[in-house]
């Protein structure tokens, strides 16, 4: 049971600071005044506040907010941070901008601020198909091995960088794989007796059933085009090596008799339009530096 009679007051015999006149269930309220120290904050802060109001900026407008006494803002300060980085780094930007990819790899002073540009891009744009380190993933790529679709020199992953991979660019790589068993190209049959011969050529254990001269006719009137006869792949096409026991989406026969029936084709985008010469110059010496260029 409670009541509120804030003419009904009393003083407490204990503390001898009066009541509210409010009592709950026979406890009253004492009238406490707040602590000192605790008003003083208080105010501290409400004055604070309306200094900060007038000083920074702090009230939204309809299309833009308050500039504040001082014109200070957060993006500002970055804004200002990022010019000045810019232009402690403009010579070695310039320089590398300036130099060929052999030159930059034979100068310590270039490589190491090519790779540190390199890596950071590389983070920001390229990580989360081939992984932190470059160490790819099923169906992408890993840049550190020494295998490499489309050619591991310098001027070749510039190249794949800068245009891409079907990414619809005119000057990017184009060359996809066909999907043998969709289109009736082969019969079932046929892509069976085949992905048992790919993975023969990699020493690879095969179906009981694997007749190795009716795969390897298949293969030489299907795949060897691309392939090669001796199914170490074309940088050109980029038709992988068969060969090497290095698989960009797996060695079993499932995944093989997947690829062949419906045949293979990622894309990768084209970088020439979203990333300036610089640093896609740098990126491409990151990836080569990476322990897999040729």
């Amino acid at each position: 049971m409670s009541s509120t009679n804030p003419n009904v007051k009393m003083v407490d015999s204990h503390t001898g600071t009066a009541t509210t006149g409010h009592e709950w269930d026979g406890i009253q309220e004492l009238n406490t005044p707040l602590p000192r120290w605790w008003l003083v904050i208080l105010y501290a802060t409400i004055v604070w506040s309306v200094g900060y109001v007038f000083v920074y900026p702090a009230i939204p407008m309809i299309s833009s907010f308050t500039q504040g006494m001082f014109g200070w803002s957060s993006r500002g300060d970055v804004a200002s941070e990022l010019n000045a980085l810019k232009a402690l780094r403009g010579p070695m930007v310039s320089a590398l901008g300036g130099a060929s990819l052999a030159d930059i790899e034979r100068d310590p002073k270039l490589l190491t601020f090519a790779r540190a540009q390199g890596k950071a891009a590389f983070g920001d744009n390229c990580a989360p198909c081939h992984g932190a380190g470059g160490g790819g993933s099923k169906g992408f790529a890993n840049l550190n091995d020494d295998d490499w679709l489309w050619g591991g020199k310098a001027e070749d992953i510039q190249q794949t960088i800068a245009f891409g991979i079907r990414s619809g660019h005119p000057k990017g790589r184009e060359g996809s794989m066909p999907a043998f068993g969709r289109d009736g190209i082969l019969k079932s049959a046929e892509v069976s007796q085949v992905a048992d011969f790919v993975r023969s050529l990699s020493g690879l254990s095969t179906e009981a059933s694997f007749d190795k001269a009716a795969g390897a006719k298949i293969f030489e009137e299907n795949c060897a085009a691309c392939h090669g006869s001796d199914g170490k792949g074309n940088v050109e096409t980029g038709a992988p090596n068969l060969t090497d026991k290095i698989w960009l989406w797996s060695s079993d026969k499932a995944t093989i008799v997947e690829g062949l029936t419906n045949g293979r084709g990622n894309v990768m985008p084209a970088w020439v339009d979203r990333l300036d010469d610089t640093t896609i110059k740098a990126l491409t010496v990151y990836v080569h530096t990476l322990g897999g260029g040729k």
